[in-house]
């Protein structure tokens, strides 16, 4: 194998399977079984599942671990630049040869038999895990949870479900039960679990599926507490209290995010001093993201460009809450670009008010992104100042025309849009 092979196989690997989404384990139940089992022979899995804060979550728990001294694998999805984003081998992008190597083999084993893209790479993923020894592997799910491909690990040692919120309805269910419902699916007979902060419907559906496998559950707001303040915030564990720094990723959602994975931290014995290194530490691309470059050298002299994957109502949320504290009093622009299976007024709903100027855009390369006219229509329907642009860069110039006072530039709406931006600066 040579180097960027994985390219021409990852290629082939789209064709087996149609572009739709068929949510099944019985596909790489069979392809596992030809690898002889590599999920089996894993390090120890923490396991997430959720909406939103999966990422964030698992990259700071990831930076603790690597404060106590543990080796850790991490599995996440999709990818920003390259697909050797989604394998972290001791927190580093798997190396070109070995990815090539672990999809052949998965490509020889499956011998030409319908399997999605996404459950093949899966099992090559697994295959990298147990044969590279490290402490800890954590397992983000790709899509719900019970017929994610991740949902083949028998016995993980924590499972973790971070905020359930509307997404992916067409595959998960159109009620927020039906979605936690999917999502409670990768609980395990007498595992612990975390549970971030949830709506009560959510948490009902989570407690009744742990009640059935008698996993104990420990759930954010009636079981352990947090409370932000000018410095960090507070944990209360329900055993200990702990003051902790605020997080080093930008937004005020991050730090339910790093409750969590400190929830996490302390059920996976790790001390303070650990955990206040992860939250101060964790790096993760595409979250509310400042950039430099050509990119925002494109903006008149004040202005900042910032850039976010978020493309959830839940996100559009976050993304609310968080504006005052990038922006400081500044105008907001935005820069938006969506799929087809997105929500776009629920998205900008909570940033009414708030926003100055709208351009959208396509999402390059992406055979669901949405009509940039159509966005603004929506847009406008909700009261944005909203025109559609031919792309990014005519977007920013644009904005950088219409004069007044330098903004706070906010790219956002879709991570394939995000990873267009990044691969655009590597």
């Amino acid at each position: 194998m040579t180097a960027f092979d994985s390219d021409l196989i990852l290629a082939r690997l789209q064709g087996l399977h149609p572009k739709s989404i068929d949510l099944s384990l019985a596909r790489i139940e069979r392809l596992l079984a030809c690898l002889d089992h590599p999920e089996r022979r894993v390090p120890p899995v923490v396991h997430i599942a959720g909406t939103n804060g999966k990422g964030s979550t698992l990259a700071m728990l990831h930076a603790m671990l690597e404060a106590a001294g543990q080796r850790v694998h991490r599995y996440i999805s999709p990818h920003l630049v390259r697909f050797n984003e989604r394998i972290l081998l001791h927190g580093q992008p798997i190396d070109e040869s070995l990815l090539a190597d672990v999809l052949d083999r998965c490509e020889r084993a499956n011998r030409g038999e319908p399997i999605t893209f996404f459950e093949i790479t899966t099992a090559a993923a697994f295959l990298a895990f147990a044969e590279c020894p490290a402490d800890w592997l954590l397992l983000e799910t790709g899509l719900g949870g019970r017929l994610d491909a991740t949902n083949v690990v028998d016995r993980p040692a924590l499972t973790l479900i971070s905020p359930v919120s509307m997404d992916h309805e067409a595959y998960l269910g159109t009620t927020l039960e039906a979605i936690a419902g999917e999502k409670a699916g990768i609980l395990k007979p007498g595992v612990p679990v975390l549970a971030g902060p949830q709506a009560p419907a959510a948490l009902a559906v989570l407690d009744a599926r742990a009640e059935v496998l008698a996993a104990p559950l420990r759930a954010a707001g009636r079981d352990w507490h947090f409370a932000a303040g000018d410095h960090g915030f507070r944990l209360d564990s329900g055993m200990e209290v702990l003051d902790l720094p605020r997080p080093g990723l930008v937004g005020a959602h991050q730090i339910e995010n790093a409750a969590l994975a400190a929830m996490a931290g302390l059920a996976l014995g790790l001390d303070a001093d650990a955990l206040c290194q992860g939250i101060r530490g964790a790096i993760w691309p595409a979250r509310l993201q400042r950039l430099n470059g050509d990119l925002a050298a494109r903006l008149p002299a004040g202005a900042e460009l910032w850039l976010d994957g978020g493309h959830n109502p839940a996100a559009g949320q976050a993304l609310a809450l968080s504006l005052d504290g990038i922006a400081h009093g500044r105008p907001v622009d935005l820069v938006l670009g969506m799929l087809e299976t997105k929500d776009v007024a629920a998205f900008l709903a909570p940033m009414r008010g708030r926003i100055r100027r709208l351009l959208t855009v396509p999402v390059p390369d992406e055979h669901l992104g949405r009509d940039p006219a159509e966005v603004a229509v929506l847009a406008r329907a909700q009261g944005f100042e909203a025109e559609p642009a031919a792309d990014i860069e005519g977007a920013l110039g644009r904005l950088a025309e219409a004069g007044g006072e330098p903004a706070v530039v906010l790219i956002c709406g879709s991570l394939y849009l995000a990873g267009h931006v990044l691969r655009g600066r590597a």
